[in-house]
């Protein structure tokens, strides 16, 4: 629901570029327990879009670029804070634009879709994610590092059965 409605907003900001936008994260995958924060990846193909007219448009409905944090061929979108958007100033969320061959996305979506087909692995990704929040005791920073920490593995461990 959510996401339909930031995909909406950000369609019609990015037309008429030829792009699609995916829904990733712990948010895309029904049954499983997660932050109410939504992941998002525009997808461009380089042969056909360039990712300046994206950061251009971005920019014009109050994102900044905020580099690739890190992550190769990942570029990093954040809200700027004076921006006035009533579905991107209100429905959290992080955005990401990738090249459609970005090993991030594969990532992303290989991960996202192996835990939508496979119960047994979401319900045992969630008992790591609860033991995590538990360890961490509400502290966004602190969970993020245990998770990188304790759910690395696991992730990756799913992601190289595909890739």
């Amino acid at each position: 629901m959510h996401f339909n409605a930031i995909k909406t907003a950000l369609d019609n900001a990015l037309q008429p570029l030829p792009i699609i936008i995916e829904h990733v994260g712990s948010t895309a995958i029904p049954l499983l327990a997660a932050k109410p924060i939504i992941d998002i990846d525009i997808v461009f193909n380089e042969a056909t879009c360039n990712f300046s007219n994206i950061k251009s448009k971005l920019a014009s409905i109050g994102y900044y670029h905020n580099g690739n944090q890190g992550i190769a061929d990942r570029e990093v979108f954040k809200r700027k804070l004076l921006a006035h958007h009533p579905i991107l100033d209100t429905t959290l969320h992080h955005l990401y634009v990738c090249s459609s061959n970005s090993k991030a996305l594969q990532k992303h979506l290989t991960f996202r879709d192996h835990l939508r087909n496979n119960e047994a692995d979401r319900n045992a990704y969630q008992a790591l994610k609860l033991t995590i929040a538990e360890a961490s005791k509400q502290d966004k920073k602190l969970y993020a590092a245990f998770k990188e920490i304790q759910a690395t593995g696991f992730i990756n461990g799913i992601i190289n059965q595909y890739l």
